[in-house]
């Protein structure tokens, strides 16, 4: 069999071997929310799934957290996600689904939550009868009932504090891959040690909700991988180990409740035997550690080196695959979950689709085709014109407002229709490329740009993204990415990791649709409008907040 991964809070997947009907196949599960199997093609061929809300009503979430009177701290109830795991199983044991079959399992869990094993949960976890769920028999194993998740963000006195032990923000990004950010691990960890100690001093094993997942499926703690362990402003990301000057500024005794990390596609044990004995899966069914969601998402996707991902939705999000990455105070870089001598890079804009309906629905009477003509009626670099569109206070940058400049740099009130629609649509994307390099990233000859998300059906918008990156530009069905590539990712783990190149284990999975490719031209005309548009950006950032560090 294959993978298992967390996700929502978590996701697992497997890659499994199904006599006569699917010869050798693979399945993904959505820890708690879905389950999806993938036969030998990648076909999925089983689904199911588990709704927190509306299936585990006792524990009152809405969207699977609670969020608490400050409006700040956002937790899930860990017995929850156990539950929901059984759930799961005993659904998939109910249709007869063949769990002998399993070869290994993986899985992907969100990213920054954690969980918090109790003194003693270790042996209980070896000792689970299988005659009983798993909810009955861990219900005293942790010392904390709700852990924070990647909601919350109500540690910005601990994100401080962290930075200053260090030498600051600029520091422990090129330390840990992102500045301070108030739903990483370490500074929720720091949180409840100064505010509960005493549940930190009862507390043996820390685990991200990924690993925490791959433990129960262990019957013994899993270690964190590097991806996901990049998500926790705590490890050194280009030496893969835990930064001691982050441990120390965070808790005590953090690193023996953390655990070693390990590469993201190292196999981390066989299955426990509670599964073995409750569901039938074999005994040398291999467990490969879980990762976060978004580096599962990363696999899922197949990206390769030099390859970028744009998510175009409520947030636009860009997946790089990094091979020299240059930390800085905006995005995230991670290892590489399919490649540990890789990194990969998180970049997140909220101004996405929003902002693009808003501009539509003033400049082209709420109509997508009249739209896309305004983008093929305009030329490619919009006469000089440039604009920035923030209708919310922007991520990356950090600026709010509506911005336009002539091709003299002169700001002006307003912009012709057609001009103000392409404007937007050429801005939104050289911010992407502008930030995608600030990060490391460059444009190589056999860069793919893969496109998801509502706005990647519109052919003019990802012509004009081709031509602003000058590489071509396809699209994939992503759904479920974290969940397929946790199946694809228990593969890998299964075909000896690091020896094997990941592309091989996926080259069977369906290929990415061309759409569209750079227009003749194009590197000349955005190669100076990028420059400009940098420039321009910094102008609005030192009105702004000052000059840049």
């Amino acid at each position: 069999m294959a993978p298992a991964c967390p996700g929502q809070p978590a996701r697992l997947c497997c890659s499994q071997r199904q006599a006569r009907r699917q010869a050798e196949s693979r399945f993904a599960l959505q820890f708690g929310v879905k389950v999806v199997a993938v036969d030998a093609q990648l076909s999925v061929f089983y689904e199911d799934s588990v709704h927190f809300d509306r299936d585990l009503v006792e524990f009152g979430t809405q969207g699977g957290v609670h969020v608490h009177k400050d409006g700040l701290t956002v937790t899930s109830p860990v017995l929850m996600w156990v539950q929901a795991l059984d759930i799961i199983l005993e659904k998939m044991k109910a249709s007869g689904f063949d769990f002998s079959q399993v070869l290994a399992l993986s899985g992907a869990g969100q990213q920054h939550g954690s969980v918090y094993w109790k003194t003693g949960a270790g042996q209980v976890l070896t000792r689970l009868s299988p005659d009983l769920p798993l909810r009955e028999q861990l219900q005293a194993c942790f010392s904390i009932s709700d852990c924070p998740v990647w909601m919350d963000s109500s540690t910005a006195a601990q994100c401080r504090q962290l930075e200053a032990a260090v030498g600051g923000a600029r520091a422990l990004s090129r330390l840990t891959g992102s500045r301070a950010y108030e739903r990483f691990t370490g500074n929720q960890i720091a949180k409840i040690y100064q505010q509960n100690p005493e549940a930190y001093s009862h507390t043996e094993r820390i685990s991200l909700v990924s690993s925490f997942a791959a433990s129960l499926f262990l019957g013994s703690y899993s270690p964190v991988d590097y991806s996901d362990g990049s998500g926790m402003n705590l490890l050194q990301i280009q030496d893969k180990v835990w930064s001691q000057a982050c441990l120390g500024a965070c808790a005590p005794r953090l690193e023996e409740k953390l655990g070693r990390p390990v590469p993201s596609c190292s196999v981390v044990g066989a299955i426990s035997s509670y599964f073995v004995q409750r569901y039938g899966f074999p005994p040398g069914c291999k467990v490969v550690a879980f990762t976060g969601d978004n580096p599962a998402s990363l696999a899922g996707m197949r990206l390769e080196e030099g390859d970028i991902a744009v998510s175009l939705g409520t947030s636009d999000t860009l997946f790089l695959w990094l091979q020299d990455p240059t930390p800085a105070l905006e995005g995230h870089i991670f290892c590489n979950p399919v490649d540990p001598q890789h990194y990969m890079a998180l970049l997140c804009f909220k101004n996405g689709s929003l902002m693009r309906e808003k501009i539509r629905d003033e400049s082209a009477s709420g109509s997508w085709s009249e739209f896309s003509k305004a983008l093929q009626s305009t030329e490619m670099g919009n006469g000089g014109n440039l604009g920035f569109y923030f209708d919310v206070m922007e991520i990356t940058p950090e600026i709010i407002g509506r911005h336009r400049f002539s091709a003299e740099n002169h700001e002006v009130s307003a912009f012709p229709r057609d001009v103000e629609i392409r404007a937007l649509i050429e801005g939104q994307f050289m911010a992407k490329k502008i930030h995608a390099e600030a990060l490391g990233y460059r444009v190589m000859p056999k860069t793919k740009i893969l496109a998801t998300g509502g706005a990647s059906h519109n052919r003019d918008m990802l012509q004009v993204l081709a031509d602003v990156f000058g590489a071509p530009v396809y699209v994939i069905d992503t759904a479920n990415s974290a969940c397929v590539g946790s199946a694809y990712r228990a593969f890998h783990g299964l075909a000896a990791g690091t020896d094997v190149p990941f592309a091989e284990i996926v080259k069977l999975a369906p290929n990415p649709r061309s759409v569209a490719t750079p227009t003749p031209g194009a590197s000349q005309v955005y190669e100076a409008l990028l420059q400009r548009y940098a420039m321009l950006e910094q102008r609005l950032l030192s009105q702004t907040r000052g000059p840049p560090e």
